[in-house]
């Protein structure tokens, strides 16, 4: 492994804004700097000419801060063992198209250097700084600098498990659904039990984590689904029916409901302008111009780490308008946030009396002065312009006979993500595909990408194990998923030579 300092961290507004927020809560703290380190993975030592090529790429940004701090207690931001950033995936794209071949991964880090007084010890400090230099749940902070030699550390991969029910029977499905976060109902538990029963033999833990992932708490299809008894008496419709009874009633302009990434009602007729897939020429194409749409919800990666999972959010509804059809184009997008009362520490109101939440869950605060930032920065990054959004705060206080007050409100926050896009009229319906048909998959490296994630986020916030609430944050890469876009966009431009036929998006 190779490392290379690089330029500052910290613009003058982001120093003082992270020095405030240490002095709060680290009164020995003095003074902050922060440089960029660069580690980079090699097949084979560089030559003179590739080092300094090296060099060259890896100079941006502000002056480097000479070590200003040389006397300040080293520490060392890196990402979470074991993840690729978005960053590294295009660092070390533009090392390999430069003729760096023996570049195998490009990594950054941030070394903060923090002078304190003499009278708090390394340890004390770490305790009181960590939570302000990092998000835990993407990064990991070192006192020793010297570990960072494990930023490229390969994981074996886990052994492929089977659960005892056979033998075990529910006890053993129990033990494994708390061991691995399945988020798995006592009903869910009996079923899967009953039906592995009969085929008498015992689940994996990879069959048992994708039915999980039907947990998902914005694609609950089957209990939206199931039958609905009130009072003993037998409804008509399940709530997924009620909420396309509207449309069942009045579908007029209505072209795709319920059945696909996003709907796609009907635009009108007028030129629209892309590029011809053989000259590479903008030109006008007079056509219907229908529009695809679709609003969903990310609200527990919200809640314990805001930017990322607002901004991953926003991707996944992106996703879906390029995912619907035989191929779509996201156009404008939408945001919004519902939290409980914000508690300003320097406006206190006579309504927001004192709550407590479990400690990785982030405050309403916290959520709206990262939340949106992630939203946009996402919507920005990919190149789709974020034009709408809202905002609200509430919580209710409920006396109960004066013996027992319950305080409801929007402690686990939604966050909603929402768009527009247009889709062109042959490529509304998928077609469906027959054996031999060549499956492609589109993208690049997404860490988890919240796998465990549908079944975090159908638990209480809070009630699951840190590990699993880790594992249900996705990681961001607007640019990669830009470039998936600029393929579908060139697919199907192509019009009746579109190669694809069906088209469907990766996330939980």
């Amino acid at each position: 492994m190779l490392s290379l300092q690089g330029a500052s961290a910290l613009s003058n507004f982001r120093k003082q804004k992270i020095l405030t927020q240490l002095q709060a809560t680290c009164a020995e703290c003095n003074d902050i700097a922060a440089d960029y380190v660069h580690f980079i993975e090699l097949e084979n030592t560089l030559n003179d000419k590739e080092q300094e090529t090296l060099e060259k790429l890896l100079e941006y940004g502000p002056s480097r801060q000479h070590n200003s701090l040389d006397s300040a207690h080293p520490f060392l931001s890196i990402p979470r063992i074991g993840t690729i950033t978005p960053w590294s995936t295009k660092a070390t794209d533009i090392a390999l198209h430069c003729g760096l071949d023996k570049i195998k991964r490009i990594e950054r880090g941030i070394l903060w250097q923090i002078d304190a007084d003499a009278t708090i010890d390394k340890q004390s400090l770490f305790a009181k700084i960590e939570a302000i230099l990092i998000d835990p749940m993407t990064e990991a902070l070192l006192s020793d600098t010297d570990l960072a030699e494990h930023i490229f550390d390969h994981a074996k991969p886990a052994p492929f498990n089977t659960i005892d029910i056979l033998g075990g029977g529910l006890a053993a499905l129990q033990s494994a659904n708390q061991k691995y976060g399945f988020a798995l109902t006592d009903e869910d538990q009996r079923y899967l039990l009953d039906q592995f029963t009969q085929l008498d033999r015992n689940p994996s833990d990879a069959e048992l984590m994708m039915f999980a992932q039907v947990n998902s708490e914005h694609c609950r299809h089957k209990i939206f689904n199931a039958d609905w008894t009130i009072d003993g008496v037998a409804q008509t419709h399940s709530p997924f029916k009620m909420i396309r009874h509207t449309h069942a009633e009045n579908g007029a302009n209505t072209l795709v409901a319920y059945h696909d990434n996003a709907a796609v009602i009907q635009g009108s007729y007028a030129g629209r302008f892309f590029p011809d897939t053989q000259t590479g020429q903008y030109q006008y194409t007079e056509e219907p111009i229908h529009i695809a749409i679709k609003v969903e919800t990310h609200n527990h990666p919200t809640a314990i780490s805001p930017f990322p999972g607002a901004a991953t959010g926003s991707g996944g509804e992106i996703r879906d308008e390029g995912a619907t059809g035989r191929g779509g184009k996201p156009k404008a997008g939408i945001t919004g946030f519902s939290v409980s009362h914000l508690r300003l520490p320097d406006l206190p109101r006579s309504w927001e009396q004192a709550f407590s939440s479990p400690a990785r869950i982030a405050s309403p605060l916290q959520i709206m002065l990262e939340g949106p930032i992630g939203a946009a920065s996402f919507n920005n990054e990919f190149g789709r312009p974020n034009l709408c959004g809202y905002f609200r705060s509430f919580e209710h206080s409920n006396a109960d006979d004066g013996k027992n007050t319950s305080r409801r409100g929007y402690h686990k926050p939604i966050m909603l993500a929402g768009g527009l896009g247009n889709i062109r009229e042959q490529h509304i319906e998928k077609i469906k595909y027959q054996p031999g048909a060549v499956l492609i998959v589109l993208g690049g490296p997404a860490m988890l990408i919240g796998l465990g994630g549908g079944a975090a986020s159908s638990m209480a916030s809070g009630m699951s194990r840190e590990d699993l609430d880790y594992a249900s944050v996705q990681r961001g890469n607007p640019e990669m998923q830009r470039r998936c876009q600029e393929v579908i966009d060139t697919c199907w431009a192509m019009d009746g030579d579109n190669p694809i036929l069906w088209i469907h998006d990766v996330g939980a």
